[in-house]
């Protein structure tokens, strides 16, 4: 799902207009963003967590050539769903 279907989705059930709503959601992303550029934690109650993990530098190899590479130190995003959104997409999927 593309964030254009995802805005059809929402302005349909809502009522905004696409604009709108890809307003909002743009404002939404973004503020997610910045919060996690400043380290803060995001929790979107009965969706998920999202945060940044420090990763240490070390050494990885390249699976294609074999070849030993550098890895510098780095923060990556993480997101952790919620229990509730784990127990619905598991139980649609199963009842398919």
């Amino acid at each position: 799902m593309t964030k254009q279907e995802i805005v059809s989705r929402v302005s349909q059930a809502t009522g905004l207009t696409k604009l709108e709503t890809e307003a909002v959601m743009n404002g939404i992303m973004s503020t997610i963003i910045d919060a996690l550029a400043e380290n803060d934690r995001v929790e979107l109650r009965g969706f998920g967590t999202f945060s940044v993990k420090h990763r240490q530098p070390k050494m990885a190899r390249n699976p294609g050539t074999g070849a030993q590479i550098s890895l510098p130190e780095r923060y990556v995003p993480t997101f952790k769903p919620s229990i509730r959104m784990k127990t619905e997409v598991n139980e649609s999927l199963i009842n398919r």
